[in-house]
């Protein structure tokens, strides 16, 4: 398959893109080996940042699986992405602690700031909106997650801050 990205049926757009060539090489490396779908679906997230669907048919045609398959995998598990992703992973938890104490208004303000809905990402690039259940901090309540930091006791009039530390660490 090396090299025949560019013609085989799933129409990929590869062309010259040098991720299709390890793309391939990924998929050759795990080819017949049981359990190989995962381990490629996720070297392949890692190349071009989410699984678009064409990268998802030379998956299914590469380890010669339904692309149904692929599609169901990617879906089940949440650290798969079918959109592109921004540099910044945004969770609000919607646990019941969180909920009680104002997460939707949460979520609603960052929404709004951002001009997204949830599992979509800003026009910058920055941010991916996602919800999460209960994060373990529900004495912090309302909790949301950017990327590893944790932040709580979050009011509404608190989010554009939050969000502007990430601008400008992003702007350097």
């Amino acid at each position: 398959m090396t090299g025949e990205h560019a013609h085989c049926s799933c129409g990929c757009s590869g062309g010259s893109d040098l991720r299709y060539q390890q793309l391939e090489k990924i998929i050759a490396e795990y080819k017949g080996k049981p359990g190989a779908l995962i381990p490629v679906l996720h070297k392949a997230q890692g190349l071009f940042g989410y699984l678009a669907e064409d990268v998802q048919e030379l998956v299914a045609e590469g380890l010669a699986i339904p692309l149904s398959e692929v599609y169901g995998v990617i879906t089940f598990y949440s650290l798969f992405s079918t959109k592109p992703r921004g540099e910044h992973t945004i969770g609000v938890c919607m646990g019941t602690a969180c909920y009680v104490k104002g997460a939707a208004d949460i979520l609603k303000t960052i929404k709004t700031q951002l001009g997204i809905e949830i599992d979509d990402t800003s026009a910058d690039g920055l941010f991916t909106l996602t919800v999460t259940r209960c994060l373990g901090a529900c004495g912090l309540a309302p909790v949301l997650t950017i990327d590893e930091d944790v932040y709580g006791r979050l009011t509404p009039d608190k989010i554009p801050d939050i969000l502007n530390k990430y601008r400008q660490s992003n702007a350097k």
